[in-house]
């Protein structure tokens, strides 16, 4: 009854609209009639859907037809025969009638030109306007039928990790909404023909999105994702040529409205970042440690930059003209799709950071993980993009920027598979035959290790060094994976790569766990374990290792969990001045003068002035003295040509050198 009322309210809404009699095509895919008609189209924008705002009337000048489902396998693979290589891939998508998935956007436009070609017939991508008028079908609820999505509509609607393969995808299964089309809330998202692009407020007929952009639309949701990401109005969108197990598409058999694109969105003017090369001068001799400055600062309200309450997680680099560059990203669940890249500059002769600015982000895929790298000039940034939330399942994309970070190339998929092993850390390096490391977790869990991306070509393509070596974290042993998760990687002087991580700690000769330490004489290759001098740390916590300009190695941890001891051990012992020994608490410093085989520099990192501090992220407040420093945060580093040590954790900027380091020795 109750569904029965929501139809006739729609057939109202539509002035009486009954659905026409079905085309069916010669590859037997059916087609219902969508009137012309008027709507507004989006939402209120609230909170992470602000892309849906400002709604906007929209006026759909002529009828066209609308596939009733989306396009199946057997459909699709009389276009492309070798997709059926696809098919059953993480148990999804079997059989013939089932949604095909795995197809880009560039694939899913081919198939049009090719299906035109063979029927005489255009046959294209719906546009983004297109498709919500079809979904809504007259209706302005969540979903065409109520505001909650019916249970009989709901394929794993929920967030989860991984996928679910007894989830069914055949189409046309679900009743249809009032102009006959299923499907058009879940099961898979469909791509549509418009660049992503913010909304306008003024009326618009027959609009097609904008002129260009990062981000082709999709629409509609899929299985295995939240139902508020099935509504109606929800806009996702996905670099072109990424491909996963939750995105297929349907075709509209119409020609191309002949609208004027809207202009493309330029990223905000960055006009004023200098292009001239920095002298950086000689480097300072004398001890130094700055008052430690914040990076992560809450934008102006009117600035339209998307930020929430949790930001962590950062990468830095030096630039060419003198400034200093900061990322990471801004969330309310680490699992998010809401998430965001910001980014944060300290312009060569300021003395505070600037308001954040939006970085990078795909619409509605969460974004774990990134890294800068000054490669002789050229800025790269690494970063993983989801298939949808969650970090487990990541793609790794790389831009470059030629210009200090005021412009970037568009996102390029390195390592284009949704997979595992894909957790881009920061902390990228070039090795000394000119080749660029990138490490990445290898797991979305506590432990399970670090894997290796190596690139000999200067980033245009990536290799996982030990993707087919699998390996036991035991020390002795070996495999094709660091061990430990948000590992430190740095090549030592005779070609070794020496690294350390968190968990998958190893027990010491006296019983003891301790952080593990990873080598490798192949590039990665394989990997050997042993328990390095270090304590292990945990959650909310990540390391430092790095190589200086003046030639040691730095490693920058804690000195335990704050309440998640190992080994019973709290604190670590230092050395005074003069020479007295006393317990401290947190971030320390230690550095190697032998390529890592002792570490006999340990210094606390606090100039021991008192200082009540916030850490952001999962470090919160905390007091900072002679004692005691930062006890938690992810840490990311860079060494500026004046050799001053840039270190960030989640909130807070340090900046030091080499000889206040070895000050206390």
């Amino acid at each position: 009854m109750r569904n029965a009322t929501i139809l006739c309210y729609c057939l109202i809404a539509l002035g009486a609209f009954t659905i026409n009699a079905q085309e069916t095509n010669s590859l037997g895919m059916q087609f219902a009639r969508i009137p012309a008609g008027s709507f507004h189209m989006g939402s209120h924008g609230q909170g992470e859907d602000y892309d849906e705002a400002p709604i906007h009337p929209v006026t759909i000048t002529k009828p066209f037809l609308m596939g009733t489902t989306e396009v199946t396998n057997a459909q699709y693979e009389q276009f492309d025969p070798s997709h059926k290589e696809l098919r059953g891939k993480y148990g999804l998508s079997k059989e013939d009638d089932e949604a095909v998935i795995f197809v880009n956007y560039r694939e899913a436009e081919a198939f049009c030109k090719w299906l035109s070609e063979k029927e005489g017939k255009t046959y294209r991508l719906p546009t983004e306007a297109e498709w919500e008028y079809a979904c809504r079908a007259g209706s302005y609820w969540n979903f065409w039928m109520d505001d909650g999505l019916h249970a009989v509509y709901h394929k794993n609607q929920q967030n989860v990790w991984g996928t679910d393969s007894t989830i069914n995808l055949k189409v046309g299964k679900t009743p249809a909404n009032p102009f006959g089309l299923y499907d058009m809330h879940g099961n898979v998202e469909e791509w549509c023909c418009d660049w992503y692009g913010p909304y306008e407020a003024f009326p618009q007929t027959d609009p097609v999105g904008r002129a260009d952009g990062l981000y082709k639309v999709t629409r509609g949701g899929s299985h295995s994702t939240p139902e508020r990401f099935l509504r109606s109005a929800n806009r996702l969108a996905m670099i072109p040529e990424d491909k996963h197990w939750l995105t297929g598409f349907r075709v509209v058999q119409a020609d191309m409205p002949q609208t004027r694109a809207l202009p493309a969105i330029e990223p905000a003017s960055q006009e004023n970042i200098s292009q001239q090369k920095y002298n950086w001068g000689t480097p300072l001799k004398t001890p130094f440690f700055a008052e430690p400055l914040v990076y992560v600062k809450t934008p102006d309200c009117s600035s339209g930059v998307p930020f929430y309450k949790h930001n962590h997680c950062p990468a830095v680099s030096w630039c060419d003209n003198g400034d200093l560059l900061a990322i990471w990203f801004t969330c309310d669940e680490e699992s998010g799709r809401e998430m965001v890249i910001l980014e944060s500059r300290l312009k060569q002769g300021t003395a505070e950071w600037s308001e954040p600015r939006e970085f990078f982000r795909v619409p509605d895929r969460n974004v774990t993980g990134s890294s800068l790298l000054n490669n002789d000039g050229t800025l790269i940034h690494m970063n993983g993009v989801e298939a949808a939330g969650t970090w487990e399942t990541l793609a790794m994309v790389m831009r470059t920027s030629k210009d200090n970070g005021a412009t970037w190339s568009r996102p390029h998929l390195v390592a284009p598979e949704h997979a595992r092993r894909h957790q881009v850390i920061a902390g990228s390096s070039k090795t000394k035959e000119g080749w660029l490391i990138q490490a990445a977790d290898a797991t979305p869990r506590s432990n399970g290790g670090t894997a290796l991306h190596l690139s000999k070509d200067n980033g245009l393509t990536w290799e996982d060094m030990g993707k087919t070596n699998p390996g036991t974290f035991e020390a002795g042993a070996s495999g094709g994976t660091i061990a430990g998760i948000h590992a430190g990687v740095v090549q030592l002087s005779d070609g070794r790569l020496m690294a350390f991580g968190r968990g998958d700690g190893i027990v010491d000769k006296d019983g003891l766990e301790r952080m593990p330490m990873s080598l490798s004489e192949d590039n990665g290759r394989t990997w050997t374990y042993s328990a390095s001098e270090f304590p292990p740390i945990d959650g909310g916590q990540r390391l430092v290792l790095m190589r200086l300009k003046e030639g040691p190695l730095l490693l920058v941890s804690f000195t335990n969990h704050p309440f998640r001891l190992k080994n019973g051990l709290n604190g670590m012992t230092f050395k005074d001045k003069n020479g007295r020994e006393y317990t401290g608490y947190g971030m320390y410093a230690a550095l190697s003068f032998d390529e890592g085989k002792t570490w006999p520099v340990k210094k606390l990192l606090t100039d021991g002035k008192s200082r009540f501090m916030d850490g952001g992220a999962w470090t919160g407040f905390f007091d900072m003295d002679q004692t005691h420093a930062e006890p938690r945060g992810y840490l990311a580093a860079t060494q500026t040509p004046d050799q001053i040590i840039h270190l960030l954790s989640s909130r807070n900027h340090y900046r030091f050198n080499l000889a206040w380091l070895l000050d206390n020795n």
